[in-house]
C-alpha cells in the first residue's frame, strides 16, 4: 500500500538530521533491483541541500536500450523543515514525501516481481532548514538556492513527460482536500487537462477528479517580478517534456511553513497517483497531451518557448 510507504518516509523525514542520505538509507534494500540514488550537496546564499535522483529501472527502459517511455516525478518544495523559526516537518515537505514514497513504492514492486516498462526517475531535495518568505495570501517556504538551479537538476531530456508534486495550500484557487490536477504545460503553451489523467485519479481517489488552473505567469521562472501561485509549475522552464502539477490541497488556507499540517492520507493518494502514471506511461496507455492539437497550436501560432526564459528588463 503507498500509505505504509508514505509513512515510512514521513516518519524518516521528520527530523532535522533528514538529509540525502536518509533517501538512500530508504532505498538501500533494492540495490540488488538496479535502483540506484544519487546525493548532491547544492550550496546557495540562503544555505544548502541536499538534491536527490533515484532510478528506478524498467525492463523495456531506455536505459537498457528499449523504447519505453521514460517518466520523471519530481517531488517539489523549498524544504521539508524551517528550523530554527519553526520545530518539526513542514507542510512544504508533502511533495518530497509524496515523491519518494512512489520511488520506495515502485522499488518495492520491481522486488516483488512487478517490474514496470520503462525507466522511472524521482527528483527532489532534502533541507531541513530551509528560509521563508512573505507570500500574499500566506507565508511561503523560500529555497536555500535559486529555483532555476535546482530546475537544472529535476529534470532533464532523458525524461519523456514529467508529474511535479508540490503542496499548494496557501491559496484561495483551489478548496478542497486531498490533490489537484493541472492542466498540461507544454513549451510555453497551456494544453487541456489530460484525460488519461482524469481517468487515473478518479480511478485511484474513488471521486470526481480535481483540477486547479495555471496562469501564464506560473509558468514563467520565478524572480520576473510577476506573482506566481507557487513553483508547481517550474519544471516546465527547464524541459520541452510535457509538465503537469499534482497539487497536495486543503479547504482551508494553510501556510507552506506551517507545522503539524501535513495530512497523511492525501500525500499517500497522490503517491499512489503517481505510481499508477507510471505504470501506464511506461506501456504507452497514457498520454499528457494531444500531439495532433500540439501540432496545430504551432502551426497556427508558433512556438511560446520564450515564456521559459527569464527576461531582462
Amino acid at each position: 500500500m503507498s500509505l505504509s510507504h508514505t509513512l515510512r518516509v514521513f516518519d524518516a523525514f521528520d527530523s532535522r538530521f533528514a538529509s540525502g542520505d536518509t533517501v538512500r538509507a530508504l532505498l538501500a534494500p533494492y540495490e540488488d533491483q538496479g535502483v540506484t540514488v544519487d546525493v548532491t550537496r547544492l550550496d546557495g546564499a540562503q544555505g544548502s541541500t541536499d538534491f536527490v535522483k533515484i532510478h528506478i529501472p524498467g525492463e523495456t527502459g531506455k536505459r537498457r536500450g528499449g523504447r519505453a517511455p521514460t517518466l520523471g516525478i519530481v517531488g517539489r518544495l523549498g524544504g521539508i523543515g524551517a528550523r530554527p523559526s519553526r520545530i518539526g516537518m513542514v507542510s512544504d515537505a508533502d511533495g518530497a514525501i509524496a515523491a519518494v514514497a512512489a520511488a520506495l513504492k515502485l522499488a518495492a514492486m520491481r522486488a516483488a516481481g512487478d517490474p514496470l516498462p520503462g525507466d522511472v526517475f524521482v527528483t527532489t531535495h532534502i533541507c531541513p532548514d530551509a528560509p521563508t518568505r512573505p507570500h500574499d495570501p500566506v507565508d511561503f517556504m523560500d529555497s536555500p538556492i535559486d529555483t532555476e538551479v535546482i530546475n537544472a537538476h529535476e529534470v532533464w531530456d532523458e525524461m519523456d513527460a514529467v508529474l511535479s508534486i508540490d503542496t499548494t495550500k496557501g491559496n484561495r484557487i483551489v478548496n478542497h482536500r486531498g490533490f489537484a490536477l493541472s492542466p498540461t504545460v507544454k513549451e510555453g503553451y497551456i494544453l487541456r487537462v489530460a484525460e488519461d489523467l482524469l481517468r487515473i485519479m478518479e480511478t485511484t481517489t474513488g471521486r470526481a477528479a480535481v483540477t486547479f488552473p495555471v496562469t501564464t505567469q506560473d509558468i514563467t521562472p520565478y524572480g520576473n517580478g510577476v506573482h506566481h501561485l507557487n513553483s508547481i509549475m517550474q519544471p516546465s522552464i527547464a524541459t520541452r517534456a510535457p509538465v503537469v502539477g499534482v497539487a497536495i490541497t486543503t479547504e482551508s488556507v494553510v501556510p507552506g511553513c506551517g507545522t503539524g499540517a501535513s495530512q497523511e492520507v492525501d500525500i499517500a493518494a497522490a503517491a499512489k497517483f503517481a505510481v499508477e502514471v507510471a505504470k501506464e506511461f511506461g506501456r504507452g496507455t497514457c498520454a499528457f497531451y494531444d500531439t495532433a492539437d500540439y501540432a496545430r497550436l504551432l502551426a497556427l501560432y508558433g512556438s511560446l518557448a520564450h515564456l521559459q526564459r527569464r527576461q531582462t528588463p
